[in-house]
């Protein structure tokens, strides 16, 4: 499936993806050292809310979508070297907006999860 959305991204700090099918998407980020937060090698936690996003934009596949809202719960800590894997459905569809469901696994371990509300206008949110 050719993806319609978001093609400018920088994969290897959003998610490369995996599979791509109506209303699904799966994506995986290995992270590196850019990704660090601290000495300690902890994953700073935008890299991992960018994969979230990123798949729930492929799950989507419009090209105008954009995301209005989420809700991201941090389960567990990331660290460098990880490789996490997001997996993302729509599960509600209502006129232009679409709620998402997102689960993000290292090790087929729960890191993180997310609800997104995302919306399709009619054109580019900067036309």
């Amino acid at each position: 499936m050719e993806i319609k959305t978001h093609r400018a991204i920088d994969q290897s700090l959003s998610g490369t993806p995996l599979e791509l099918s109506p209303s699904r998407a799966k994506i995986e980020l290995q992270t590196d050292q850019r990704m660090v937060a601290d000495e300690k090698g902890l994953i700073h936690g935008g890299f991992i809310f960018s994969m979230v996003d990123y798949a729930a934009m492929l799950a989507v596949n419009e090209e105008t979508v954009v995301l209005a809202k989420a809700e991201v719960k941090f389960l567990k800590p990331v660290v460098v070297g990880d490789v996490l894997v997001a997996e993302a459905e729509v599960v509600e569809t209502e006129g232009k907006k679409r709620k998402v469901k997102v689960e993000v696994k290292r090790d087929g371990e729960v890191v993180c999860v997310g609800d997104l509300l995302c919306v399709v206008p009619e054109r580019h949110v900067l036309d």
